[in-house]
């Protein structure tokens, strides 16, 4: 069964840094890609980026093009989403997903989905 826990997340002040992880388990994940999305009230679910597990090709939504980078870390089977330069615009609920092949930007593309981690990001 897979399963995809994020962690992390939590009060920031603006221009502050953050680092989220995303544990995956379950299955090889060599063929899959996963993906960084974030969702605050009110609000459609946002592609952030992406990574290719093998190749660690990445991939960024403009918007965050520049203060956010999507690594991974194959012993441990963790993708994190590193955030720099954080804006109170940045609060929401971050999710990791994952899915077979390469890396999409639409939500609906994934598989399997974690359960989300908080980040609130402080004016």
């Amino acid at each position: 069964q897979v399963q995809l826990v994020e962690s992390g997340g939590r009060l920031v002040q603006a221009g502050g840094s953050l680092r989220l992880s995303c544990a995956a388990s379950g299955r090889t994940f060599s063929n899959y890609a996963m993906g960084w999305f974030r969702q605050a009230p009110g609000k459609e679910r946002e592609f952030l980026g992406g990574i290719t597990w093998s190749g660690g090709a990445t991939y960024y939504a403009d918007s965050v093009k520049g203060r956010f980078t999507v690594s991974r870390d194959g012993a441990k089977n963790t993708v994190y989403l590193q955030m720099n330069s954080l804006k109170p615009e940045d609060t929401a609920a971050y999710y990791c997903a994952a899915k077979y092949g390469g890396v999409a930007r639409y939500a609906l593309a994934y598989d399997y989905w974690g359960q989300g981690t908080q980040v609130t990001v402080s004016s």
